[in-house]
Order: structure tokens, then sequence, then C-alpha cells
């Protein structure tokens, strides 16, 4: 196990340089140029601004300044937001981006987790017919509109919660954007736990573990959970893919200062230290997720052996 691990790790190295490559070059080919504005810069600003940056040397040179700037932890100046570096950016938004992640991976595990088993002891009445319908509400329905459904629902028309916004500490304007990014990986952890629970229940141990009169909530508990959980650790990669991707949509919405809303106006304005910045982050946070789902396999399931 320790092998694989290590093994795991330093393949990650080469992925996460492949993706740093391609966007480096995509960001380049790209139409226009981070200092592009309405009114036409003169040629003189022009030039000053490109060989200030590095903008003015061959692209491969370029490519190499940058890749030995990122071995030192340094993503370089944004191009935009001319008082700060991408480092300073990323350490302002991460935390913000990382709380609403996690706080709707929790929900969408929990929720899923509790719906999926309900669903599954219940099988074919109307109470696993209903969780199942509303799961695929939630799959069908993209997050840019259930959130403003959200912010109508409870911001405009009951007054509970803010519609956008961002205060530290406060729950309330947590709830909706939470809830939005939940609700995709909610259902389909529900569907996931329901199926792999059924094939769990199917399974002789657990026929022999009833059959000695085990109590159902130790069985469940004790016994069926946790292999039935085996093709939930195999979503976890892309439910967090999802909610990172969910989030940029989300954090511009409801204009909530986290890394999602700096990639998506770092596209827009061309800024190329901005968006590979994020683009790292985001790279290896799914790359080490994935490392760590490999080894949960081998918790969940004692036979798998990597």
């Amino acid at each position: 196990m320790i092998r694989y691990f290590f093994t795991r790790l330093a393949s990650a190295i080469p992925a996460l340089l492949i993706i740093v490559t391609a966007t480096f070059f995509l960001m380049r080919a790209a139409p226009g140029g981070p200092f592009d504005q309405e009114q036409t810069l003169p040629p003189e600003i022009m030039a000053n601004l490109q060989r200030a940056y590095g903008l003015d040397q061959p692209i491969w040179t370029q490519y190499g300044r940058y890749l030995k700037s990122l071995l030192h932890g340094d993503f370089g100046p944004s191009f935009k937001y001319k008082d700060f570096t991408v480092t300073e950016l990323i350490g302002q938004g991460f935390p913000v981006s990382l709380q609403l992640g996690v706080m709707a991976m929790a929900l969408a595990l929990i929720a899923g987790i509790l719906l999926g088993t309900f669903a599954a002891l219940h099988r074919n009445s109307m109470a696993d017919y209903a969780t199942m319908s509303l799961a695929m509400v939630g799959i069908a329905i993209p997050v840019f509109v259930v959130l403003p459904f959200l912010g109508i629902l409870f911001g405009v028309y009951l007054h509970w919660l803010p519609v956008a916004g961002w205060e530290s500490g406060s729950i309330r304007h947590r709830a909706l954007p939470v809830i939005a990014l939940a609700l995709p990986p909610l259902a389909y952890i529900a569907r996931l736990t329901r199926a792999g629970m059924l094939e769990v229940l199917r399974s002789d141990f657990i026929r022999t573990a009833f059959a000695k009169g085990l109590p159902l909530r130790t069985l469940m508990w004790r016994h069926a959970l946790r292999p039935a959980l085996t093709p939930v650790a195999g979503y976890l990669v892309p439910a967090v893919a999802s909610i990172m991707t969910g989030s940029l949509v989300v954090e511009s919405i409801a204009g909530i200062p986290g890394i999602g809303r700096y990639l998506v106006q770092g596209a827009l304005n061309r800024d190329y230290t901005l968006v590979l910045g994020m683009v790292v982050v985001y790279s290896t946070l799914l790359i080490g997720l994935g490392l760590l789902v490999d080894l949960l396999y081998a918790w969940l399931d004692p036979r798998v052996r990597h």
C-alpha cells in the first residue's frame, strides 16, 4: 500500500505538468490579450507593458520562466489586479471557496447516504419512488437555475435568507449557495447508495447475520453500510469536480469573494497568470483527492488490494 501511494504520488507530477502546459498555451492562443481595452493604448505604452511583464519574449521563454517561478511557489503578478500577486488573490479567495465546498460536500454526503439507505430499506414503496424522483430532479436541474429559484423563494418571497452577498461567520449567507452546490452530488450519492445497499443486502453474509437475529440497526451500520459505500467512494472525485465547477457559477451569481469568481474574471480579462494559478490550485486538489479515494477503497472493502 505504501509503495502504491508513492507511485501514484509520483505520477501526479507529470499529470499536473500536462495540465499547466495545456492551459498556458491555450490561454496564449485565445484572441485578445491582458492589456486590450476599449480605448487602444499608444504603441509605446503597449510596448512598455509587454516588456514589463515579459510578454515581448518568445513564448517558449515565457513558458520556461513560468515553470521556474512555479517551482518556487511563485504564481507571478496579476495583469488586471495590479496591486496584488496571484498568490495574494488565492490567499484571499481560497478560504471562502473552501468553506463553501466543504459544507456542500458534507451536506451531499450525509443527506445522500441517509436518503439512499432509506430508499433501499423501503424498496419499491412510495417513499422509495418519491426519494429517487427527487434525486432525478436534482440531477436534471443545473446550479445556475437552482440558485436563482432558491433566492426568489427564500429571499424575495419569504424573506428568510439573503439572496446574495457574504458576511464572515454568517450561516444565513452560506445557506443558499451551499444547498445549490450540494443538490447535484447529493442526488447522485443517494442513487449510488441505494444501488450499493440493495446489492449488499442480498449478500450471503447479510442474510446469515439477519438469520442469527442480529438487530437491523446493528446489521446496517456495522456490516452493510461500509461495503455499500464503495460506489460512493468512486464518485467522490467527480462530486468534488462538480462542486468546484458549480462554485464558479454560484460565486459569480451570489457575489461571493471566492477563487471561482477570480477564475471567471481572469478568463474574461485574459489574465494569464491568474487563470494559471487557479488551474494549478484546482488540479492539485482533484489529483490529491483522487489519490485519497484510491486509498479509501482498501478501507471500505478489504478485498481490494493495489
